[in-house]
């Protein structure tokens, strides 16, 4: 959370959030099993499916392992004194369950729940909400293993992917026009047509607000830059980690629609590390804000195999092994698809093979 003023219309290799164009009507309900939703015509998408990548195409992907050595500078001698290991976590979406699951595989948290992983550090990449079936439970987890593990003696952060800038819109602005560079739009047309979930807008909490409003969108950990999405976008919000997270933060202060339009549009950008110039994507971020390597999430890693062309595609499930590392091992992509049928990752670093 799959994104300049105005922000162009999305190119053909754009993100495959829904977009909307047109002037704003009244939602429909949408129930919780995130059924298709169908709004007026007016409500045209910018961009419905991400480009069809011909299996076994080589000329765009890096042909490498799924997992390579990590940098001899990110090992564990790089964790800060007294703190344990590093996890990061891929996008949840929603998947409470898959979540609570992958986490106690990992021996994060306990048969209840609790954080179980004394002075470890864990870090989510974002986008907790839409498409599944449980984003603000998902919130309170992540919320309470934040309260855990500080009290144990390690720590549970969390980035802010696009999805969370799309719930807090929505929330906000409702249907509010915005200008989105391909006509008229609405925060509330872009959360409908992109899994949102009424039972999710309909537990959503000041608390909740407030909390996804003060993540970072930046940080760097034992080497390794972690962001939400695959994207160059973040340079144009600063030349430093802190500067990036601090002008996001005036952004949500502000509140002005557009303004948040625009920095939400600018975070479901994608794919910018995928192709031949990949790697020199991944070093403008890494010589900007620091690290050896790219953590991100947002972009499944099916689509980054092209072994799927759209969110939409249906099947008996995309096998992902596990992390999927790419652009010269420059990048770590963490989202292994679980909005279809795919993993949710939770994973130990640095990756070693």
């Amino acid at each position: 959370m799959s994104a300049g003023s105005p922000v162009p219309p999305v190119p053909p290799a754009g993100p495959p959030l829904h977009l909307p164009a047109g002037p704003p009507a009244a939602p429909p309900v949408v129930p919780p099993a995130a059924q298709p939703v169908e709004l007026p015509e007016e409500y045209t998408p910018t961009a419905r499916d991400l480009p069809v990548i011909t299996p076994g195409r080589t000329d765009t992907l890096i042909d490498r392992p799924a997992v390579v050595p990590a940098p001899e500078t990110a090992d564990e001698a790089d964790a800060p004194e007294g703190m344990g290991p590093l996890y990061v976590v891929g996008d949840v979406h929603g998947y409470y369950d898959e979540l609570r699951e992958a986490l106690a595989a990992e021996g994060l948290i306990d048969a209840d729940g609790n954080w179980a992983a004394g002075n470890a550090r864990l870090w989510f990449l974002g986008d907790f909400t839409d498409r599944g079936p449980d984003g603000i439970g998902v919130i309170d987890l992540v919320m309470q293993l934040s309260a855990q593990a500080a009290a144990a003696g390690g720590y549970c952060k969390a980035l802010m992917g696009n999805h969370e800038l799309l719930l807090l819109g929505a929330k906000r602005f409702g249907d509010t026009p915005v200008q989105s560079g391909a006509g008229t739009a609405s925060f509330q047309a872009a959360w409908l047509l992109n899994g949102g979930q009424k039972t999710d807008m309909d537990r959503l909490q000041d608390h909740h607000l407030q909390w996804m409003a003060r993540l970072d969108a930046v940080m760097e950990e034992d080497g390794h830059l972690l962001v939400h999405s695959d994207t160059t976008a973040y340079l144009d919000y600063g030349d430093s980690i802190e500067a990036v997270n601090d002008n996001v933060h005036d952004v949500l202060t502000r509140s002005d629609a557009d303004e948040v339009w625009d920095l939400f549009r600018k975070f479901t950008k994608r794919f910018a590390f995928r192709d031949e110039s990949g790697s020199q994507a991944v070093r403008e971020l890494l010589d900007a804000y620091g690290g050896d390597r790219v953590v991100h999430g947002h972009s499944p890693i099916p689509y980054l195999l092209g072994e799927v062309g759209t969110e939409d595609s249906e099947g008996d499930g995309i096998a992902v092994d596990g992390p999927h590392v790419y652009a010269d091992g420059l990048a770590i992509a963490m989202d292994g698809g679980i909005t279809m049928a795919g993993k949710l990752l939770v994973v130990q670093l640095p990756l070693t093979g």
